[in-house]
């Protein structure tokens, strides 16, 4: 597996601590940038860049962050084969891998306690998805509607 990661500029102090919380997790990850902090980052930049990489092999995935998670979320969601799931907890990330096959993990970085990744990120990524045929259903009707 090999996990891609990539903020603007509110979400550049948050990647560098998940990067951190991936490596402990024995993940290897590629950040796609920001690399250095520059306020004028537009999110839509690094969510193209990102889903991009991840959607060259199904052994890819990302982590995408900003602000509030949201500008992001709807950039990642308009590249088809990208299914990107805004997580807060470690329930949203369960449900994102399990129920949605979510390749995309997208944290938010204002006005939340950056402790919480390592818990978000270890869920996320040590989900397996569920292989249900309703789960398999649904990701296709998301799936022909990017066309």
């Amino acid at each position: 597996m090999t996990v891609f990661i990539a903020s603007d500029h509110a979400g550049f102090e948050a990647k560098e601590a998940c990067k951190l919380f991936l490596s402990d997790l024995g993940i290897s990850v590629k950040d796609l940038g920001p690399s250095s902090f520059k306020a004028n980052d537009d999110y839509p930049d690094y969510a193209k860049k990102l889903c991009k990489k991840v959607t060259e092999k199904t052994e890819h995935f990302g982590v995408l962050i900003c602000g509030s998670g949201i500008g992001m979320s709807i950039a990642a969601n308009k590249v088809p084969k990208i299914r990107a799931a805004l997580c807060l907890d470690t329930y949203s990330a369960q449900g994102a891998r399990t129920d949605d096959d979510a390749n995309v993990l997208i944290l938010r970085a204002r006005n939340f306690d950056h402790r919480r990744y390592k818990a978000i990120l270890k869920t996320f990524f040590q989900t397996p998805f569920s292989e249900e045929k309703r789960h398999k259903r649904r990701i296709a009707k998301l799936e022909s509607r990017k066309r």
